[in-house]
């Protein structure tokens, strides 16, 4: 029989919670602290530390309607879109706004987007021009050229197609090929047997089926035209490689001549480079060799009316949300409701802001850097990136499973790793984008061009290596193994309750130091970006010894969370998750150790009637506090790297035997994890 917890107060559970440990020498309290107003006192730390942690605030804000969750990611993100919202908003009402501005593009983007009449007005009628073309095709070279450009304005049909760094030449942009092609999010929802994955591809194909109504097919034509865009849908993703099995890049570099990708693909692939505006391509690398091999196939053994449908619907769902409403409720209802258990939509002045942040980010983060962000924001970010780089030098350096030799190109790969925090220094030119209010859909597209553009125009050029691909206003941050480079926008320095001061360290190094500065530097050496070298370029610097070593403390922390059961019967994909669930480990490990070096700790300072260490770890959890939907969640677990909140939490902590101590955590608890079974890579 389970025992009933009887509910605490939280002034008397942080007093329980101190008891575990030494007595601190010096007791401060605050009023408020939105680490203790989270915990929910009638769940045990030993039990769940992520509902005790967080269980209050869950209770408190159950997940909105027009939400897939609810969270710190998502009280950081109101608190943004309340700053772009303004921006929009008052640039919207400008009579005079200098044409060609960035507030007249900001506002005629934004007005454009909340005029609901003159959406529903003209329904579809902006692309039906584009739909009639497809309708024109005559051959498999007409509908190369279409998904040319459709890639230009809409979405990427039949594969992934790109210009980025040349892996083993870090230095040279390279066309880029890998599958893609789908609909669904992944190739597993097409084969998986279980109820959920049943039930989503039957109300997919009835989606299908209802988009074609809305562009214009009968009953029976539309239900023929989705039955067979699924069974092609179906042959592509058969030919795809399984998502855990793409992860390592070396089997991702196939380089070509562009006669070999002709000659090895047996197709001509120049009306598609055409269509995308390169007129001369020396070299291709793929992704996936046997993927475009298999493709060119289907190209020919499926009927032609099959490719066009499938066109039509790849163009139309790329831009269905920026339609009337009865064409965006469509795609709302299977890519939202079913997939993601989203009950009703955002209000529409949120998903206006939240386009024209996506197109316009660069013209706004101007503005949001100049009036939002607050002073010294660069440079407490670089002061904490700084404090972590030295922590992980440190560990690397008292490694007991890699040699001298490897030492010293990991901690030279690690000194020389850049770190952009903030903003650029440079903003991109975007005077050539046109933009006006008499088309939402049509001012979406133009944007989507001209980022087409400036990718393409890459082509043939050096790298630049002080371009950002993020916007300042982005809350999330990134590795770019071929620059090995770490890239934290400065909305990162926001803390929810700390919106007017910097919060305390041992938050600052759990959110800021730990999930994003030593999260993102791990990245530069787990089972990917640890194939790169210095300068970026994919090459192997390890011993054969070392490597064995690291692989064998890779496959623990595969197991580790592969063991996990997320909804339903759906685990965790251990090896799909495993360079950001190594990435995680790192990171809370070094933000703990750079925060030991904080005056907060030193001197065990109690905030909140938390010590320092009970503050870092609730702190970590603090900075995952994102409460999902189970439809959302089996949609992650299906097809994205990155483990569900509450295992970022649960799993890099119990590899940690400071946790244990901090929680009084021991054999038998449901949060231990015996010695032998913890991982420590870094």
């Amino acid at each position: 029989m389970k025992k009933h917890l009887v509910p605490i107060t939280s002034a008397a559970l942080v007093a329980l919670l101190i008891s575990c440990n030494n007595t601190p020498k010096k007791a401060t309290i605050a009023e408020t602290d939105a680490l203790v107003s989270n915990i929910d006192s009638t769940v045990k730390p030993q039990d769940d530390f992520f509902l005790f942690a967080n269980g209050k605030w869950f209770k408190n804000h159950p997940i909105p309607n027009s939400e897939q969750q609810n969270g710190l990611w998502q009280l950081i993100g109101d608190t943004i879109n309340a700053q772009i919202r303004n921006l929009c908003e008052t640039s919207a009402k400008l009579t005079n706004a200098e044409p060609g501005s960035a507030k007249q593009k900001i506002g005629d983007f934004y007005f454009s987007a909340m005029d609901s009449s003159t959406l529903n007005k003209n329904g579809i009628s902006d692309v039906k021009a584009d739909l009639e073309k497809i309708d024109g095709i005559k051959d498999i070279n007409g509908i190369i050229q279409e998904a040319a450009y459709i890639q230009t304005v809409s979405s990427s049909p039949l594969f992934s197609f790109y210009i980025g760094q040349d892996d083993k030449i870090s230095s040279k942009n390279v066309v880029r090929m890998d599958q893609g092609g789908l609909s669904l999010n992944n190739r597993n929802f097409y084969f998986d047997m279980d109820a959920r994955a049943v039930m989503i591809r039957e109300k997919f194909v009835q989606h299908v089926k209802n988009m074609f109504v809305i562009m214009g097919y009968d009953d029976a034509k539309a239900t023929a035209a989705a039955t067979n865009m699924m069974k092609l849908e179906t042959a592509i993703a058969k030919t795809s490689r399984k998502r855990e099995d793409t992860r390592d890049p070396l089997k991702n570099y196939n380089k070509v001549s562009f006669s070999e990708l002709c000659a090895e693909t047996k197709f001509d692939w120049q009306p598609f480079m055409q269509g995308v505006g390169l007129n001369k391509v020396d070299t291709v690398v793929i992704g996936q060799p046997e993927f475009l091999t298999n493709l060119t196939g289907y190209l020919h053994s499926f009927p032609l009316d099959d490719w066009k449908n499938y066109l039509k619907f790849h163009y139309i769902h790329g831009l269905s949300t920026y339609m009337d409403d009865k064409t965006y409720t469509e795609t709302f209802s299977f890519y939202s409701t079913v997939l993601r258990g989203v009950k009703e939509p955002k209000p529409r002045w949120k998903r206006a802001v939240n386009q024209t942040n996506s197109s316009l980010g660069e013209l706004i983060g101007q503005v949001y850097v100049t009036d939002y962000l607050p002073k010294g924001t660069k440079e407490k970010l670089l002061q904490i990136g700084n404090d972590i780089k030295g922590v992980y030098a440190n560990r690397i350096k008292n490694l007991d499973w890699m040699s001298p030799s490897t030492k010293e190109k990991a901690l030279h790969k690690l000194s020389v790793m850049i770190m952009k925090v903030g903003y650029p220094d440079k903003w991109k030119d975007m005077s050539s984008l046109k933009v006006d209010r008499t088309s939402y859909v049509k001012n979406v597209m133009a944007a989507n061009r001209w980022e087409f553009n400036y990718m393409i125009a890459k082509y043939g050029k050096p790298v630049d290596r002080t371009e950002w691909d993020m916007e300042p206003q982005t809350y999330n941050a990134y590795y770019n193994p071929g620059n090995n480079e770490i890239v934290v926008p400065g909305c990162n320095i926001i803390i929810p309750g700390y919106e007017r001061k910097f919060a305390d360290d041992a938050l600052l190094y759990s959110v800021i130091g730990g999930s994003t500065f030593g999260h993102e530097m791990t990245h530069g050496f787990d089972d990917q970006g640890s194939k790169y070298d210095e300068f970026g370029n994919l090459h192997n610097w390890w011993t054969s010894e070392d490597s064995a070593k690291f692989y064998a403390k890779t496959k623990m922390i595969i197991s580790q969370f592969g063991s996990y059961v997320v909804v339903d019967s759906l685990h965790i994909n251990g090896s799909l998750t495993q360079g950001e669930n190594i990435a995680d480990l790192g990171g809370i490990m070094f933000g703990y150790e750079a925060f030991k070096n904080t005056n907060q700790y030193k001197n065990k300072e109690i905030i909140g009637g938390l010590n320092p260490d009970q503050r870092y770890f609730l702190g970590w959890a603090y900075g995952w506090m994102i409460n999902e939907r189970p439809e959302a969640l089996a949609d992650q677990v299906r097809s994205n790297e990155h483990s569900p909140a509450k295992f970022r939490v649960i799993g890099p902590i119990t590899d940690m035997p400071e946790f244990f101590s901090t929680f009084n955590i021991k054999p038998g608890d449901k949060m231990w994890r015996a010695e032998s079974e913890r991982v420590r890579i870094w």
